[in-house]
């Protein structure tokens, strides 16, 4: 049901697996970014890293499926 509906949006597996790859570059910045706030706001900072960290894998896995059924 989820493929086919992302398959009628024009989306395709490579565009996932960039999107994943992308998370991780995200993830990397919020990290380094958490660095530099000061401790009352460095919390909240590295939630935010570590949440946006759970993306890529289920994102690629996303991707793979949507492979398959090309």
């Amino acid at each position: 049901m989820l493929v086919n509906a992302l398959r009628r949006l024009g989306l395709r597996g490579w565009h996932l697996h960039l999107i994943s790859a992308g998370s991780v570059g995200l993830c990397i910045a919020l990290w380094i970014r958490a660095k530099t706030v000061d401790q009352a706001e460095r919390g909240n900072a590295e939630r935010r890293a570590l949440f946006v960290g759970l993306w890529p894998p289920t994102v690629w896995l996303i991707g793979d499926t949507l492979e398959r059924h090309e």
